[in-house]
Parts: C-alpha cells; structure tokens; sequence
C-alpha cells in the first residue's frame, strides 16, 4: 500500500463519520444520526461529492457513501467534518452486501453517480438485477434510484433491465446539458464528471423505483444463491 493511502485509512479510522463493516446497524441508522429524517444512500460513493453536496442542501435527510475504497471516502467524509455536515456519513462494505448493514424499508432513495460500467463484465453494474434484488429488500416502497453516467453502455443497460423488471421510469434524461436539465440535484459535479465535460462526454440520467413485485433472478444470480452470497461483490 502506497504511503498516501496509508495515511487515509488511518484517518478514517479516527472519523466518528466513517463506520467501516460496522455490527448491529440494521434499523439502527437513524439512531446513529440522532434524528428520524429520511436516508439516502450514494453507491460507489467514491470521494463522496453527492453525499456532501445534497448533505449542504438538505439538512433535514441524511447521506451516507457506500464504497469499498476507504482511501476515496477520505475525502468526502474530511470535507463533511470540516463543514460540520452531521447528517452525512460514510460506509465502507462491499455493495453487494447491503442487506447486512439495513432493515427493510430503511432506505428513502438512492444516487448511483458516474459508477464503473463494467464494460465486460455486466453482472457487476451496479443497475443488474442481482443488485436491484438487494435493493429492494432496504428500500421503501416507491423509492426512488437515480444513476447519472457518461456511459452509454450502462444508460442501455440499466432502461434494458428496469424494463425488463417492470420498474417505473420517473425521468429519462439523454443528455442533461444539452437539454439544459443540469438543475438541482443534477447540478452536482463530481470529480469524474467535470473531467468527461471536458471531453465532451455526454451525460445521461434515469430516475426510476422498482417494482411492488420482488425482483426476477435466473440462473446463477437466482434468489437461492443471492442470499447465500454467491456472486455478491462488486467492484
């Protein structure tokens, strides 16, 4: 391990923001940020920028960014300690093991914002069914999960297989900046975003919730095999 990320995982060893592979949270977040307010959860949170800025906006819910890689949740979880953002956290699991870490009907919504789009390796994307099936065991009925991407692959993907699932689509946006939809929560630049703008990527985003029914799984990612962790890391 390089010396630099040596120094970020013994700093968020010491952030009271940061719960990494924590026991006995399930139904426990809200006590955790001492207030009933609704939780959205950022995945792939990397260095935390959605977290952080919808933490500024909305006092009244609370964030928290699920990632793997401690060494990018360092500086989501400095900045919300700088800025005294009590309603944002950090949580460091693999993703693929969510339903460990919350109760059913924990969650209010989700952002899934510039992920990996495993270009060869889709079981992996974070908008599979396998993972959508995870979800929907925390979520809320109706809540709703927003991706913003530049991948095109993923965009195609992810309409393939809410469709295929029977989810509903709240906002289908091909081209946020070209369309001037670049607003609100969708104003928000992550690190890897202001980098493909200037590229001249084009930058899609769905908003969607799943369906009431539970979620289809076959063959390997089957509900059986899910549950009993089979194919459950990700990136």
């Amino acid at each position: 391990m390089g010396h630099k990320k040596l120094i970020k995982f013994q700093a968020i060893d010491t952030y009271s923001n940061v719960l990494q592979y924590p026991e006995n949270m399930q139904g426990n977040w809200n006590t955790f940020f001492k207030n009933e307010n609704p939780i959205t959860l950022e995945l792939a949170c990397g260095k935390g920028e959605y977290s952080v800025g919808l933490g500024r906006e909305h006092k009244d819910h609370n964030y928290i960014g699920v990632d793997i890689k401690g060494n990018r949740i360092y500086r989501g979880a400095k900045t919300a300690l700088t800025e005294n953002l009590t309603n944002v956290a950090f949580l460091r699991i693999n993703i693929g093991q969510i339903t460990n870490y919350f109760a059913p009907g924990e969650v209010d919504a989700m952002w899934i914002v510039f992920s990996d789009p495993f270009l060869k390796k889709p079981k992996n994307r974070l908008t599979h069914a396998r993972f959508l099936h995870a979800y929907q065991q925390v979520l809320k009925p109706g809540a709703r999960i927003n991706l913003k991407t530049d991948s095109i692959e993923l965009y195609e993907f992810t309409l393939e297989t809410i469709a295929e699932q029977g989810c509903t689509i709240h906002d289908n946006i091909a081209d946020i900046y070209g369309k001037g939809k670049a607003t609100g929560p969708l104003a928000i630049q992550t690190f890897y975003e202001k980098m493909h703008l200037e590229d001249g990527r084009t930058i899609y985003y769905i908003c969607f919730s799943l369906p009431e029914t539970e979620i289809v799984l076959t063959g390997r990612f089957d509900k059986r095999k899910v549950e009993e962790g089979v194919e459950a890391s990700d990136h």
